[in-house]
């Protein structure tokens, strides 16, 4: 696939999530996902966006809402093969384990910053030749 057999809703997505712009990247797959929320794609997006909604909790210091969206974000992406829609997923669930792994390991007092090195997700016609299953950095 290339860049333009995507929704250009679903590759802002992934540019306003890479500039760490969550609320933004949740507003922008919204619009796409809303009228297809009962397609076949519908459970993905939906996934996306609480993906960005845990990091938008996380960078506000709300740790018990960013737990439960990336709880939220791995139940609907789970249902998805390892690639789908030109997104690593499999890697993509890897690392919102080690996300929520951070986020309740931390002291109900103490606030774990936002990770400093939030990967840059990537779809495998923008990830300019790699292995589709690399599609998170």
């Amino acid at each position: 696939m290339c860049a333009q057999d995507y929704d250009s809703h679903y590759l802002g997505y992934f540019e306003c999530f890479n500039r760490q712009r969550f609320f933004e990247a949740h507003e922008v797959l919204e619009t796409l996902w809303l009228p297809q929320r009962d397609g076949p794609n519908g459970p993905f997006y939906k996934g996306l966006i609480q993906l960005a909604g845990a990091f938008v909790h996380w960078q506000k210091n709300r740790l018990g809402p960013a737990a439960a969206l990336f709880k939220l974000a791995q139940t609907y992406l789970r249902k998805y093969p390892a690639t789908h829609e030109g997104l690593g997923v499999s890697n993509l669930l890897t690392m919102t384990d080690e996300w929520l792994s951070q986020v309740t390991a931390a002291p109900p007092s103490a606030f774990p910053p936002a990770p400093a090195g939030v990967p840059q997700l990537r779809l495998e016609v923008l990830g300019h030749g790699r292995d589709p299953r690399d599609a998170v950095e």
